[in-house]
């Protein structure tokens, strides 16, 4: 596990910006950053190194955004043919894939350079690619007002301070666990990198290391609760997660773990953000997501969500102008709103709902199924872990309702289970058993490829 301090974290940034102005590099350019490398989890000493390379990775962005170099996040577990395409696209003037490259830049001298308060820019991530070709996420480079007020807005609705500890769970080609790395170095705080994702790792930590706060998606606790024997007790402060629908059981595990009142959920994307929901707040609205994050408002238009975001917020997708149009719209107060294609409502008091990705969306019989509806109904049933459903082609219906099962159920219970609780046209018509599911490197459920793994077709 290393841990990088915020002391440490300002001493590197100093070393990259000063690394950067030496071969030429200036604000607005981009740096491609494709570490750390996507070979096989291996043992302790990999891990080690692996969390090595995370601590430089960190470094750099923090201090490339402080003097508006972009880094350009790319996902070192696609393919070589996919690494190059988003590389080729991002256009940048370095590229950094070998470690020992990247160490080198951290090893010179920090010279006389001025960093800026705070990261002029966010690092350019690309959207995840469940379907479609993934594209930059581009906010271009801000001035010091909107760069404070920006991560600000990633500091204070966490109260990040300078006696936090942040235990990353998920890859730094991710947006969130990057930002919430940097964010609690800008707060004073320390991160801690583990290398890779390990539960057994991960409750060690929590015992060695007692962090105070931790960014973590669903799965991520999902498998630090499975582990055999106790899990050791919270020592969160606040316990933030996101990046997938988290079902009701595995919800009320963690409220009952970390303490409903210190646990948080947010609804975003990497685009941008849209609500934040305390514990006490699901727990009197079960399903919810929460209200508008500070400085936004939300609008449900025909089932698809918009935002209206701050100034400072606003991003394109990099060299895809149809893309960047079609995201953005002006909406009924006169002020620009943006989407990222999902599907929900509010209620009266203005929470909102996920009802699921459009993508997702199943529609069968001329009628719309959410597979987020099914799957919190299926999660229930005794003996299923994991689910995903997903809609195929049908001659009759245009699609049928499919389930993938994880876990040890007969489908004769699941038929019956869904039967009491699920409308007709709702319940999966066939059941398939996987050992696992397919998802993203960050832990999301990857639903449209689940048809390929069974050698299915999909719609």
């Amino acid at each position: 596990m290393e841990v990088l301090t915020a002391a440490d974290a300002e001493m590197r940034a100093r070393q990259v910006a000063a690394a950067l102005r030496r071969r030429g590099i200036a604000s607005g350019d981009r740096v491609a950053v494709v570490l750390p490398g996507s070979g096989a989890h291996g043992d302790e000493r990999a891990r080690l190194d692996a969390a090595g390379v995370q601590r430089d990775v960190l470094s750099f962005a923090y201090g490339a955004l402080r003097v508006g170099v972009v880094p350009v996040m790319v996902n070192p577990a696609l393919t070589p043919a996919e690494r190059g395409a988003l590389i080729a696209d991002a256009a940048p003037s370095l590229v950094l894939d070998r470690a020992a490259d990247l160490a080198a830049l951290l090893s010179g001298d920090d010279g006389e350079v001025d960093l800026a308060d705070y990261p002029l820019a966010r690092p350019m991530h690309f959207t995840s690619g469940t379907t479609g070709r993934s594209k930059g996420v581009w906010t271009g480079i801000l001035d010091d007002t909107d760069a404070r007020a920006m991560w600000l807005d990633e500091i204070e609705p966490w109260a990040l301070s300078s006696d936090d500890v942040m235990l990353t769970h998920g890859p730094l080609a991710h947006s969130a666990p990057l930002r919430f790395g940097m964010a609690t170095l800008l707060a004073g705080g320390s991160v801690l990198l583990p290398g890779w994702f390990d539960a057994r790792v991960m409750a060690q930590a929590l015992v060695d290391y007692r962090p105070t706060v931790a960014f973590a998606v669903p799965s991520h606790l999902q498998r630090l609760f499975a582990l055999p024997g106790d899990v050791p007790a919270s020592p969160y402060r606040l316990l933030i997660h996101a990046g997938a629908a988290c079902p009701a059981p595995l919800k009320r595990s963690i409220h009952a773990w970390a303490g409903v009142e210190r646990t948080v959920e947010f609804y975003g994307a990497t685009e941008g953000q849209f609500s934040i929901c305390r514990g006490v707040e699901w727990e009197e609205r079960p399903g919810t997501v929460g209200r508008a994050r500070s400085g936004r408002r939300l609008r449900a238009d025909e089932g698809v969500i918009w935002c209206t975001p701050p100034a400072w917020s606003s991003f394109s997708y990099w060299g895809d102008r149809a893309k960047t149009e079609a995201a953005w719209r002006i909406g009924p107060d006169g002020e620009r709103e943006f989407t990222v294609g999902d599907l929900g409502r509010l209620d009266n008091d203005g929470y909102l709902f996920i009802d699921g990705r459009r993508d997702d969306l199943v529609i069968t019989g001329g009628v719309n199924v959410y597979p987020d509806d099914v799957e919190s109904v299926l999660l229930d049933c005794p003996g299923v872990d994991q689910v995903a459903v997903f809609g195929v082609d049908d001659e009759q219906w245009g699609q049928r309702v499919c389930a993938a099962i994880v876990g040890d159920v007969t489908e004769s219970d699941l038929r019956a289970w869904a039967g009491e609780r699920l409308a007709g046209y709702k319940r999966p018509k066939d059941y398939y058993r996987l050992d696992d599911l397919p998802r993203t490197d960050s832990g999301k459920v990857r639903r449209l490829a689940v048809p390929g793994v069974l050698g299915l077709e999909q719609t």
